[in-house]
């Protein structure tokens, strides 16, 4: 059975940005999809240090939540993240959080796997939080899903996000595409179709 990490990183555990992961979540579960939820908390987290010994030793050398996550993603084979909006952006603890897993996770551990994230917000700022969250799976060979719309949900509280009905189906509608590429690439896998052979990768600038 496929296994989906869904990430909630508001520091509120049941608020809008969990609403919107749980009906992602229900429509995973329908089509027999596990899942399991972490949410990020609310202790500090540290931020990236740029000290490169991840490139040495395939782990970050701070031991938390990121590490753990980032030892445990094998079990996994989609990925879904949350924030609420800050300033037309994702939260600075699941930014750290990202950043972190991201540039330490061997691509080995990445490449293929199903990913996509969920925004909630006020009013604004919900469509600059979901490009800047993508941008993590897009250069990192993973196959981004999509819905029938962007994946918001609006609502200054989780009682009003219940009312955003069209935001509710669209995560549901997620959930239901994630469920059917897991399927496809399970199906693909037992016809013996193989991913995409990796080129070795090459680094340049604007100066080569």
């Amino acid at each position: 059975m496929s296994k989906t990490l869904l990430i909630n990183g508001s520091p509120r555990e049941h608020g809008c940005t969990a609403i919107a992961l749980e009906e992602v979540a229900g429509a995973l579960a329908a089509d027999g999809v596990e899942t399991e939820t972490l949410w990020l908390g609310t202790k500090p987290m540290q931020d990236c240090i740029a000290c490169g010994k991840c490139s040495e030793t395939g782990t970050c050398v701070f031991k938390d939540i990121v590490s753990e996550t980032a030892a445990r993603f094998d079990e996994f084979d989609g990925l879904v993240v949350g924030s609420p909006v800050y300033y037309s952006g994702p939260t600075g603890r699941l930014q750290s959080f990202m950043d972190r897993f991201f540039y330490s996770t061997p691509a080995s551990k990445l490449e293929g796997k199903l990913a996509a994230c969920v925004v909630s917000c006020r009013r604004g700022g919900a469509t600059a939080s979901f490009e800047r969250l993508n941008q993590f799976f897009l250069i990192s060979n993973m196959m981004v899903v999509g819905s029938q719309y962007w994946n918001l949900i609006h609502g200054p509280r989780a009682d009003q996000v219940e009312q955003d009905l069209e935001g509710l189906q669209t995560m549901r509608t997620l959930g239901h595409n994630m469920a059917w590429m897991l399927k496809m690439q399970e199906a693909g896998k037992a016809a013996g179709i193989q991913a995409p052979e990796r080129e070795a990768k090459l680094f340049t600038n604007f100066n080569r």
